[in-house]
């Protein structure tokens, strides 16, 4: 038997090295995108949750229409530490007030989230948007 064609037959270290290659696209390719777009998931949904958890208090502190402005000071100002701003009480599609008190009644309000993306910055927080950072606003009925 001839020892050249002994190593063609006998192939093993091959696949070893190979395995390193395919192992490295796919955590580069693959892996760490997709922990980008979980992280980016998992933020946007607390904060969606924390606009949620907001309105649900909200519901239970009922607003007074004849001074808005004393109501909302009374609110927190931060849930699940996300910043709530741009509390607005409307009444009819305009402004609540002492005279304004007109069906439907809602409230809105918003909070930023904010992404730190590893490998997806580009996709993500497109040229638009180089903080990567989203206002997410939320908006409910009530009475």
């Amino acid at each position: 038997m001839i020892h050249k064609d002994s190593f063609i037959a006998d192939q093993r270290g091959a696949v070893a090295f190979e395995t390193l290659i395919v192992y490295l696209f796919l955590v580069v390719s693959l892996l760490l995108p997709l922990a980008d777009v979980a992280a980016a998931g998992f933020q946007f949904i607390s904060a969606w949750e924390a606009l949620r958890a907001f309105g649900q208090s909200i519901q239970y502190n009922t607003p007074d229409f004849t001074n808005p402005s004393d109501w909302s000071s009374k609110l927190p100002t931060t849930v699940a530490g996300y910043p709530i701003s741009n509390l607005h009480l409307h009444c009819g599609g305009t402004a609540c007030s002492a005279t304004n008190t007109a069906p439907p009644r809602y409230y809105s309000y918003q909070t930023p989230v904010t992404l730190s993306p590893m490998v997806l910055r580009q996709v993500l927080c497109g040229g638009a948007n180089p903080s990567c950072s989203f206002t997410l606003p939320y908006s409910e009925r009530f009475q």
